[in-house]
């Protein structure tokens, strides 16, 4: 697998940036300030991370998604190892990433990688998004903040 940096957004692209976060509105929101790279399996697209700095010291984990072929086969563990290597060696403290509190499998892929809990966006689906998003069978309503020091 070859993670790079992406230099023009297909069809693909969008397909994997929509697995994340269901709406392209939202996405639309972050995508010109933030870095995104792909990462790839024998020239196949198969999994994305965008990195948008917010200051000099953080940088934000704002859409990671993996195709589901491709899911289970600790891909996303390393867009995360990728994300930590890439904000240490620009100089960033603090790598962050916010997911739905009914997020469960994400949830336990950052706090496996060494994020913690950090803070809630009480009611962030519900005030950002159109239309009301479902996960686990659950109304998801809260953003939860996590966070990983990148320097020791």
């Amino acid at each position: 697998m070859i993670i790079q940096q992406c230099t023009k957004l297909t069809s693909r692209h969008w397909q994997l940036l929509l697995l994340a976060d269901p709406e392209r509105a939202a996405i639309q929101r972050y995508i010109n300030s933030s870095t995104i790279f792909e990462a790839r399996h024998e020239q196949e697209l198969i999994a994305s991370i965008v990195l948008q700095p917010q200051d000099g010291q953080r940088l934000e984990i704002k859409n990671i998604a993996v195709h589901p072929h491709w899911q289970g086969q600790h891909v996303a563990t390393r867009l995360l190892e990728f994300a930590q290597q890439y904000g240490r060696q620009h100089g960033y403290h603090k790598l962050f990433v916010g997911t739905g509190s009914t997020s469960f499998a994400q949830l336990y892929l950052y706090q496996k990688v060494g994020f913690r809990v950090v803070g809630i966006a009480r009611d962030y689906f519900v005030r950002n998004y159109r239309q009301p998003i479902y996960e686990n069978r659950l109304h998801l309503r809260d953003m939860l903040i996590l966070a990983l020091p990148l320097v020791k």
